[in-house]
């Protein structure tokens, strides 16, 4: 059996059972379909996820709804303008009897922690969790404390309310591998909102175990992206930080583009894009799929760009649009 033959035997006896997890979630959480996938995709390709919307939009339940559906641990922050860097990661206690440092370790150590209105923290909050995101590890003291895995942070800020708020950096957005926009639901969804929000909510029964997601996350990394997609893949980045050289129309519109960690983060979410579809060979759909996700926090548009009315998911949508494979 061929190295790709023994990809696709894993991926068609690990996928199915993401399928059942998205059933379960659809049990408490009404469309949010592409959100639900996107965070499976953040947690399979080991990266983190932005998530911008106004309240109410079932960020929290659906996040709550996967850490159930995959048996995972589940951990909430609030963040608030007086959190401090001690209230996400945890400090060391003095205890006076024994005189010695007890370790209190802080909710980040969690599977699946959301880590609700990021940006009303201030900068060393917002610092101490991303510094644990990248590195997947806490030192408390002299101590050196490894996060569990699988480990996934959504991340969730308000797109209008900006009174009292930290934003956080482009350097510091960079380090997530997605950003989501979520919208309105349709009005038929809306409605089965309000049916479901009369009765209690159902338990959740999982649908596979650590092991399982770990082996998934294995496997995803042995999906093979071929030389021209990786090429593909390139040209699409490459192009985020000179479009007037594929567009005329988009000119200057941008003043910093996409840093060679989103060619990372775009091959690797692509390759979980695939496995949730079921194959061991990524496609160029795949890219256009997810590639809007993966760039749209990493384009900075010029002030002229901004003034015309233009957005950063409009240009990636034509970058995506013109780039082709060769």
């Amino acid at each position: 059996m061929s190295d790709v033959e023994e990809v696709e035997r894993r991926v068609a006896e690990l996928a199915p059972k993401f399928d059942k997890a998205r059933a379960e979630i659809a049990r408490v959480l009404v469309g949010q379909r592409k959100m639900v996938d996107r965070l499976l995709i953040g947690l399979l390709a080991n990266g983190h996820v932005l998530v911008e919307g106004v309240p109410g939009l079932a960020k929290t339940t659906a996040v709550k709804a996967l850490a159930q559906s995959l048996h995972l641990d589940f951990s909430r922050i609030q963040f608030t303008p007086d959190l401090l860097p001690a209230d996400v990661v945890g400090t060391q206690i003095y205890q006076p009897a024994s005189g010695e440092f007890a370790t209190r370790k802080g909710p980040v150590f969690a599977q699946v922690l959301l880590a609700d209105e990021i940006n009303r923290a201030p900068a060393k909050v917002q610092a101490a969790l991303l510094e644990a995101m990248q590195e997947r590890q806490v030192t408390l003291g002299e101590e050196t404390y490894a996060l569990p895995a699988p480990f996934l942070v959504l991340a969730t800020q308000n797109p209008i309310e900006q009174e009292g708020t930290y934003p956080l950096p482009e350097a510091q957005v960079d380090r997530f591998m997605l950003k989501l926009s979520i919208s309105y639901p349709t009005r038929e969804e809306e409605l089965e909102v309000i049916r479901l929000s009369a009765q209690p909510p159902p338990k959740l029964s999982p649908a596979m175990d650590t092991e399982h997601i770990l082996a998934s996350q294995a496997v995803i990394r042995d999906i093979r992206v071929t030389d021209p997609l990786m090429a593909y893949i390139v040209d699409i980045v490459r192009a985020t930080r000179d479009p007037g050289s594929i567009d005329r129309e988009l000119g200057r519109s941008v003043d910093v583009g996409a840093s060679p960690r989103a060619s990372i983060s775009l091959a690797a979410a692509a390759r979980a894009h695939a496995f949730l579809d079921g194959r061991g060979y990524t496609l160029p759909e795949d890219v256009k799929a997810i590639g809007p996700d993966v760039l749209r926090h990493r384009v900075a548009l010029s002030y002229e760009a901004e003034a015309d009315g233009m957005t950063a998911d409009g240009v990636v949508a034509r970058i995506l649009e013109k780039v082709e494979m060769s």
